[in-house]
């Protein structure tokens, strides 16, 4: 592991990727951002921009847009792997056999998701492609791309059982705009960032429906105690469920109008399918997959989660969204 870094490579050239590169080129980093389309790489060369996943921000000189994957792990210090979660272990298999050495590298996850097969979170996916003796650490948080890109105050967290990885990470993206806090609790912190999606596919369905505060206060609420009984059960520390990565990204996500996931909740709310909502969307919405992952832990780990039950039944079993919200209203009372 290298305390001077020369090159960060963005493995993603998606917002959040994009945003990132930004982020640590006005920092003085020099910095690769790989896409995997070389025509639109080359798009983006020509204008500076990524006008398909962030329309409006510059991209400074200093970052490198590139195609070629091999020659970018080569000069990488830092890798940061930021492609959407279906497309990770395909990624990742294409590293593995560029048979670029990763023993000195650090590589951090900023992927939210959990795997539909095997249910594996991303930093487990990353070991068993690359090896356990891989520099990993992962970084999530309430993190809209596109505010911290126009410099909007941000924070985040950075997990990685090595705390030098996390104290290192933690310094180079550390900023006056983007303040970064660190952590042990991988699994924790991966989990908070990938379930908080389901929840806000349901507050977007209340938005969608019509409801209040009220209703979405509670979704928010009941939907946090669902994420930290299912991460207790898989070993997470509880108490990161109500961190930044918990807590903060679902408040985040279930509130702003950017937020894909609560976006393609209010369509459904409003009765459209999830066809039609993600043929009009460029941008992934991590949580319409999750939830398959979701209900079959909770049936794993036999934890009760009722509303991203509801919400798998809505995307995938076409039930309507009034109905959903009628079924957990009159669910068995309980304590708190």
């Amino acid at each position: 592991m290298k305390k001077h870094v020369r090159k960060i490579s963005i493995i993603g050239d998606g917002g959040w990727g994009t945003t990132l590169a930004v982020h640590l080129a006005t920092k003085g980093f020099a910095v690769d951002l790989w896409g995997p389309f070389p025509a639109y790489v080359n798009e983006m060369q020509k204008k500076r921009s990524n006008p398909k996943f962030l329309p409006g921000i510059r991209i400074p000189s200093n970052v490198s847009i590139v195609s070629d994957l091999k020659q970018t792990l080569a000069q990488a210090d830092i890798i940061v792997l930021a492609t959407p979660s279906q497309y990770l272990q395909g990624v990742l298999k294409k590293i593995k056999f560029s048979h670029a050495d990763l023993s000195n590298k650090v590589f951090l996850s900023v992927i939210k998701g959990i795997d539909t097969r095997r249910l594996y979170r991303m930093s487990e996916i990353i070991h068993q492609e690359l090896g356990r003796n891989i520099h990993l650490a992962v970084l999530s948080g309430p993190t809209i791309a596109m505010e911290l890109a126009q410099g909007i105050a941000t924070t985040a967290v950075i997990a990685s059982r090595n705390p030098r990885i996390a104290n290192q990470l933690q310094n180079i993206f550390n900023s006056t705009t983007f303040r970064i806090y660190t952590n042990r609790d991988v699994a924790g912190v991966e989990l908070g960032g990938s379930l908080k999606n389901v929840i806000a596919i349901a507050c977007g369905a209340c938005d969608g429906l019509g409801l209040g505060t009220n209703t979405k206060a509670a979704i928010l609420t009941r939907g946090l105690a669902e994420m930290a009984r299912l991460g207790k059960a898989m070993g997470a520390n509880v108490d990161t469920f109500y961190g930044l990565s918990g807590l903060g990204d679902l408040t985040t996500t279930c509130f702003s109008p950017r937020s894909r996931n609560r976006t393609v909740g209010e369509q459904l709310g409003k009765g459209k399918n999830i066809r039609q909502i993600l043929f009009h969307m460029e941008m992934v919405a991590e949580g319409v997959a999750t939830v398959k992952a979701v209900v079959q832990l909770s049936r794993k780990y036999r934890i009760p989660m009722p509303i991203s039950t509801e919400v798998y039944n809505i995307i995938y079993k076409k039930k309507k969204a009034k109905q959903a919200l009628a079924d957990l209203m009159t669910r068995q009372t309980k304590a708190e």
